[in-house]
């Protein structure tokens, strides 16, 4: 008999956080609640390729930006982490298309990726199981208040991802869905 993976839908990853304000995050590659393109995935038909994202409306005072990527609904307990990137200067606003790319190329001078929960140390797109529900890929964007978190390119995602509750000024978020 075939594992079942039917489960309730698991909630909102970010409403579970301490609040602080938003701001915008825009995507010319994603729609806020609409299916990701598969150029997005790491699927057959996919190409790896982080989504363009660009954010304004931040605090004056934002020191450093954060990204990451993020699915909760993973058949696990701790979702799945596709990509974060840390090291982002104040004066970073957008990030192209494919910006994820493993080999650090896409990112700006001074930022890094974390290794996902593939072990890749880059974005890795939505790969929901065949016959799953659909999965919600949460892109998001922290403002923060300190340059240095302390973390290393060798921290796992979720460590980056506590460390980040302390000194996050404010995000946005911007919400894809996949299902095969």
């Amino acid at each position: 008999m075939p594992t079942s993976l039917t489960r309730p839908v698991a909630p909102e990853p970010y409403a579970l956080l301490p609040p602080v304000p938003a701001f915008t995050l825009t995507s010319t590659d994603w729609v806020h609640g609409a299916r990701i393109p598969d150029v997005h995935t790491n699927t057959p038909s996919g190409s790896n390729a982080s989504p363009q994202l660009a954010w304004s409306g931040f605090p004056e005072q934002t020191a450093a930006f954060a990204v990451n990527v993020f699915d909760p609904d993973a058949p696990g307990v701790a979702g799945w982490w596709h990509w974060t990137a840390l090291g982002l200067g104040p004066d970073v606003t957008s990030l192209d298309t494919d910006a994820g790319r493993p080999d650090g190329s896409g990112l700006p001078s001074g930022a890094y990726h974390l290794r996902g929960d593939d072990g890749v140390a880059g974005y890795v797109g939505a790969a929901p199981p065949p016959g799953d529900q659909v999965h919600r890929y949460y892109a998001v964007v922290h403002a923060l208040d300190t340059a240095d978190l302390g973390l290393t390119p060798d921290t796992p995602p979720g460590a980056a991802s506590c460390a980040l509750v302390f000194h996050t000024l404010a995000r946005a978020v911007l919400m894809g869905t996949y299902q095969r």
